[in-house]
């Protein structure tokens, strides 16, 4: 990082970042064509990080999985502008996390709803889930193993 004294290194501090954010933006590449989608998620910390992800059995993003599953990820909260005497003295505040990971399409229908109760967990679903099999059949669960993450923040 470049900045280094915007860089965060506290586990704890870079969790509260995920856990905070309300969207993540995959991006996928297949040769020298970018993709990138926002997505909601569900997240499983600890020493091996994980991102679950919801969507289609078709599509762009399917397509460019199944040709490169090397994805990078972003997610960022606490945004606020804050005005200066000059144009160039304006910025905004921020925490926001770049990362690197391995996406894969969950197979397991136990993974799978582990996953979707994670998501649910995300956006402040409480207490027991069910699923019918009518909405499972029709939704692929996608599983991002995190390699690695950094993140920064701008509090001036």
């Amino acid at each position: 990082m470049r900045r280094k004294e915007k860089e965060i290194t506290d586990k704890t501090t870079i969790e509260s970042i995920i856990i905070k954010a309300d969207v993540c933006r995959l991006a996928f590449a297949d040769l020298n064509v970018p993709y990138m989608v926002t997505m909601n998620f569900g997240y499983s910390g600890g020493e091996n990080p994980v991102l679950y992800f919801h969507c289609a059995h078709e599509g762009r993003k399917i397509d460019m999985l199944m040709k490169n599953n090397h994805v990078c990820f972003a997610m960022d909260t606490d945004h606020e502008i804050y005005k200066g005497d000059t144009a160039c003295d304006w910025g905004m505040k921020f925490r926001s996390i770049v990362g690197y990971g391995s996406l894969s399409i969950v197979g397991d229908n136990e993974e799978r709803k582990r996953g979707l109760d994670l998501i649910m967990k995300h956006y402040g679903g409480i207490g027991a889930t069910s699923y019918s099999e009518s909405k499972l059949e029709k939704t692929t669960i996608l599983r991002l193993d995190v390699i690695t993450i950094s993140a920064k923040q701008s509090i001036e």
